[in-house]
């Protein structure tokens, strides 16, 4: 690869890079080096298939036997805040990084997307059975919440430092339950830029003794909760009516396609959970690519789809004064930028430099962002031509490498599968084996 000049220090980065999706993955590699993006270092960790060593591997998990990669791209196009961002993402899914670097590109006219993250709070729960009397139980839990809170301060003295730590407890009476009445204790916690489980668990843990000994009952469970309704992240972006139009349909007609389409999932949870599922196509590829617990979030999001007892969409949809597309997007998203993988990964380190996140609640703010432009891409996609067309294009690769193509051959065979409308495996076999007869 070719020395060029690094510009890391250029401020006026721009995540437009027009034609990235047509380079070749040097090529990608090498726009990526020169605007500033990566060093010649970085880019080496995206193409050595050791970068994430047998021996670091090993210390990250058990019983490890190798690595089990997944591609890594680029999301371009994105403003968040008023700031460029370049979107790694991990997945193995055609169609995903796409259709968010597009509708980024549709929403750059209004200045993209506009996110804002809840302080990073977080919720320890701990179960207390055994009680004798839970409504006076809960009282007592209450009026002693100072020293509860006070003792909590106790455990971590660098996080209370930082300004993190306890902040404050809720009790809840749980009637409803195979066991009779318990109580469950809620000690919330500022976790600052990490995802906070090992905090808020041993906290909860330490906190067993004084809240035994105050409400009476036994401290059973203890353990933080994935619902992080007390952190959420939320964006909202506009789309103006001329970058909806396509050569056959009005920008008018795909706005309200879109509204009905999303209306179908607010409505129906059979079709909420496939809406909510592209939804986190986005989402899950940039927590697996930095290293957050994607399956945390997963829990959490769905959880919270379901909070008023009817599961339904998590995005909203609708249209300004002006006629414009609007959409909002509202989810608890529970991540870090220290501890756990994300500074054990190489490339998850990685991943938080290229988008330049300096705290736990920025990266929040980009992630909901990609979820409501990965939204809006599936909407778009099914309002107008149909899911298939797009995705079912980058679908024929996948089927063309299935069959046994190599090289030059692969893009060939993709091309004519989707000419043929048969994308299948056998289909693609027959077409190949044709073609390496006759040559």
């Amino acid at each position: 690869m070719r020395v060029v000049k690094n510009k890391a220090m250029n401020a006026s980065k721009t995540s437009r890079l027009v034609g990235f999706y047509n380079l070749s993955v040097t090529e990608r590699q090498q726009l990526l080096l020169q605007e500033g993006w990566l060093t010649e270092e970085e880019v080496k960790l995206f193409t050595d298939a050791a970068s994430l060593s047998m021996q670091l591997a090993d210390h990250m998990i058990e019983n490890v036997v190798g690595v089990h990669p997944l591609p890594l791209g680029i999301a371009t196009n994105f403003i968040v805040n008023g700031r460029e961002v370049l979107v790694p993402m991990a997945i193995e899914e055609p169609s995903v990084v796409a259709g968010a670097s597009y509708m980024a590109k549709l929403a750059r006219s209004t200045g993209g997307f506009q996110a804002h993250a809840d302080p990073p709070y977080m919720i320890g729960q701990m179960q207390i059975i055994n009680i004798e009397n839970p409504y006076l139980a809960r009282h007592r839990l209450l009026a002693e919440k100072q020293a509860i809170l006070n003792e909590a301060a106790k455990i971590d003295p660098i996080l209370q430092s930082l300004g993190g730590g306890p902040k404050d407890i809720e009790v809840r009476i749980i009637e409803a339950s195979p066991i009779g009445t318990y109580l469950v204790l809620h000690l919330i916690m500022d976790v600052r830029d990490a995802m906070g489980a090992n905090a808020v668990n041993t906290a909860a843990e330490r906190l067993t003794p004084l809240v035994e000994s105050i409400s009476g009952g036994k401290v059973h469970l203890r353990i933080l909760s994935n619902l992080a309704d007390k952190r959420l992240a939320r964006a909202v972006c506009t789309i103006p009516l001329e970058q909806l139009q396509q050569e056959n349909l009005a920008g008018e007609e795909v706005r309200d396609g879109i509204i009905a389409a999303w209306a179908f999932a607010a409505s129906d949870p059979y079709r909420a959970a496939t809406h909510n599922k592209g939804i986190m196509n986005g989402i899950d590829a940039v927590l697996i690519a930095t290293g957050n617990d994607w399956r945390a979030v997963e829990a959490g999001a769905h959880a919270y789809a379901a909070r008023h007892g009817k599961y339904t969409s998590l995005s909203q949809w609708g249209k300004d004064g002006q006629g414009n597309l609007v959409g909002t997007l509202e989810i608890p998203l529970a991540v870090g930028i220290i501890g756990g993988a994300t500074k054990t990964h190489p490339l998850a380190k990685l991943a938080l430099k290229i988008m330049g996140v300096q705290t736990a609640q920025e990266l929040a703010e980009i992630i909901v962002s990609v979820g409501l432009a990965q939204n809006l891409a599936a909407l778009r996609a099914l309002a107008t031509e149909g899911i298939q067309r797009g995705h079912m294009a980058l679908h024929a690769r996948q089927v063309a490498i299935a069959a046994g193509a190599q090289g030059k051959e692969i893009e060939k065979l993709a091309n004519k599968l989707v000419a043929s409308q048969i994308i299948r495996l056998d289909q693609a076999e027959q077409i190949l084996q044709s073609w390496r007869k006759s040559s």
